[in-house]
Parts: C-alpha cells; structure tokens; sequence
C-alpha cells in the first residue's frame, strides 16, 4: 500500500513558477513509476510528468521546457518545479505512482488528494 500528500500548491502571476511537492509513504518498487497529473475544472484530467527508478523521465507536450520532474534517491519525496507559468496551466494537481508497465494502459494504482495551483494573467 502507498500513500501521497501533495503539498506546495497556491496561486501564482503568470510568467511566475512554483513547486508542489509529494511524499510516498509505503514501499515504492524499482518496477513503479511516480507521476504527477492534472484536472482544470470541465475538462479531463490529463498526465503531465512522470518519472521512473532509473530517473528517465516523460512529460505532456504542454509542459515540456517549462516543468521539471525530480524525485529524491529514496523515491519517498517526488517534485514538480513549473515555471514559466501560464492561465492554462491553472489546475488541480495530483502525485500518482503505480507500475510503469501498465501507466499507460490501466494508470497508476495510487493517488494524492491533490493540491491546487492557480495562475492569474
């Protein structure tokens, strides 16, 4: 069993950055992939950044350039640094890990409560 709490979340101008935060409680395995996603109000929620054991990482086409993934040796804090931050990137953001055989196929199997990042123009 894994648990996630997101912290770090607020609100930001536009152009500005912020990093939300997630700590992993429970046994993160070499075979499982930590990721960050996110749901904007109306609209699906969508993958944003990935990372795995081997640090290879994954990002949405919308954030690549402006946020980074990055997780500590122990996998038991993982980040999200966003810069260069704009309206569209307002939403709620969730910490998620599961096995990256199947991220793709089925999601991840655990997730945060999420933390709320906002951007005014």
């Amino acid at each position: 069993q894994v648990q996630l709490v997101e912290s770090g979340g607020g609100s930001v101008q536009a152009g500005g950055s912020l990093r939300v935060s997630c700590a992993a409680y429970g046994s993160i395995y070499y075979n499982m992939c930590l990721g960050w996603f996110r749901q904007a109000p109306g609209k699906e929620r969508e993958g944003v950044a990935r990372i795995d054991s081997y640090g290879e990482t994954s990002y949405a086409d919308s954030v690549k350039g402006r946020f980074t993934i990055s997780q500590e040796y122990a996998r038991n804090k993982l980040y999200l640094q966003m810069n260069s931050l704009k309206p569209e990137d307002t939403a709620m953001y969730y910490c998620a890990a599961g096995l990256c055989g199947r991220w793709d196929v089925t999601g991840p199997d655990y997730w945060g409560q999420g933390t709320q990042v906002t951007v005014s123009s």
